[in-house]
């Protein structure tokens, strides 16, 4: 077999053909990942002195905005119980987001959870002995510690991230947080691979789906209560490159940001990086959730009814670390700096327009160019004569995947790609 079932399209149209989808054997899955397990992980043994490290202490309490961390204006645009980065915050910044500047995806409230009683509990039928959601294979933050831990460099984005861009750019009205440019981060992540955890706790060759859940509040939308965030993730994905994180950056994992667990599945939209993690159903068939059915995919007149198959790999996006309406010095040298990512591998090029699209440089990319992260880029601008100027950005990935001029349309505003018309003033 030569699906690639890491890929949620392909492997939505198998669970849709085969009457049995247990029939694909771990070995096969396995061999689907082959030569591309790991890659991009970084191995390091174990610290046993972080093992026995004691547990953080959380907050005593979250502030009404269901966010701990501080949400300085200069960093941050509020968004309800999100809260969107500023890429002028990301100038003069390394490679990786800071903690204290990368965005905010809440469903509800941050959760405070002590991580000296947290347990991760895998379950279902999936696991050998088919262990019941009341009487799961256990796992403590020790636990979990005292394992191979590994490093890895990606991006999380919301796949919202844009989406007001649908409104302001091409008039079309959509539903769902009025993100700008700001819902997306990359880290250095450092934790245990998932699929180490899976063989730990005793995966069989029956297994087809794994629904990670997390330890937040149930989710309410229009009075339906919808329960905890939960989506379900491909095995083939889940023993490919998914990590069960518990540092960001060099440190414990922030509370906005999953503490103490939380997974982090490379190239894929945000959803798929479950925070808070508290358990994780195995099962033996396919699984389901609102977050794989009601939300995250395609809905639209280009669509279904259904919709399309459940969203994964994010697009190619770029940004400029400026201000909307930023303010430039006629007839002065400046340098224009962004960032430019994929979910499809690395980027290879970055054209720039200075003019609104009229004509194009290619810009200079420097520094690290991760295939799940995002690689920097600038370029040199003297501007003649004041007025008002348009800023745009156009990658190119690996595959050869190219920002569009123009974003499909879909009710809920999800993967708005096109380039971003960028406002400045000259004067």
């Amino acid at each position: 077999m030569d699906a690639d079932l890491t890929d949620e399209a392909v492997y939505e149209q198998i669970r849709a053909e085969e009457a049995h989808p247990g029939a694909l054997s771990r070995r096969g899955l396995l061999r689907l990942s082959a030569g591309a397990a790991g890659a991009g992980l970084g191995v390091v043994l174990a610290d046993p002195a972080r093992a026995a490290a004691p547990a953080l202490a959380a907050p005593a309490a979250a502030p009404a905005t269901g966010i701990v961390k501080p949400l300085p204006p200069e960093l941050f645009v509020p968004q309800g119980t999100n809260a969107e980065m500023r890429w002028e915050a990301m100038r003069g910044q390394g490679y990786t987001t800071p903690n204290d500047r990368f965005f905010v995806r809440n469903h509800v409230a941050t959760p405070l959870i002590d991580a000296r009683t947290w347990r991760l509990k895998l379950w279902g039928t999936g696991l050998h002995g088919s262990p019941g959601e009341d009487r799961p294979v256990e796992f403590s933050y020790e636990d979990l510690l005292r394992m191979r831990a590994e490093t890895l460099t990606a991006f999380i984005e919301c796949t919202g991230n844009n989406r007001s861009f649908y409104a302001s750019q091409q008039g079309q009205q959509v539903s769902g947080t009025p993100w700008g440019r700001g819902a997306v981060g990359v880290a250095r992540w450092r934790g245990v691979r998932l699929a180490t955890v899976l063989e730990r706790a005793g995966l069989t060759r029956r297994a087809v789906d794994l629904l990670p859940r997390g330890l937040d509040a149930d989710y309410v939308d229009k009075g339906e209560n919808l329960g905890r965030v939960r989506r379900p993730l491909p095995l083939a994905k889940a023993l490919k490159d998914v990590l069960l994180a518990y540092e960001m950056n060099g440190a414990p994992l922030p509370p906005d940001h999953g503490f103490p667990v939380r997974l982090v599945v490379p190239s894929w939209v945000g959803i798929a990086s479950v925070k808070w993690l508290g358990d994780i159903e195995v099962a033996d068939r396919p699984l389901f959730s609102p977050w794989n059915t009601r939300y995250y995919r395609l809905f639209g007149p280009d669509q279904p009814a259904e919709g399309s198959a459940p969203l994964t790999r994010m697009n190619v996006k770029s940004a400029f670390e400026l201000p909307f309406d930023a303010t430039f010095a006629a007839g002065r040298a400046h340098v224009l700096h962004g960032r430019s990512w994929s979910g499809n591998g690395r980027v290879r090029r970055v054209s720039v327009s200075v003019d609104g699209g009229a004509s194009w440089r290619p810009a200079h990319l420097r520094g690290p160019n991760h295939a799940r992260g995002w690689v920097r880029w600038e370029l040199p601008w003297r501007p003649r004569a004041a007025g008002r100027y348009e800023l745009l950005a156009r990658a190119t990935d690996e595959t050869g995947a190219r920002q569009p001029d123009v974003a499909p349309y879909n009710t809920l505003g999800y993967l708005f790609g096109a380039v971003v018309r960028h406002p400045v003033t000259v004067r």
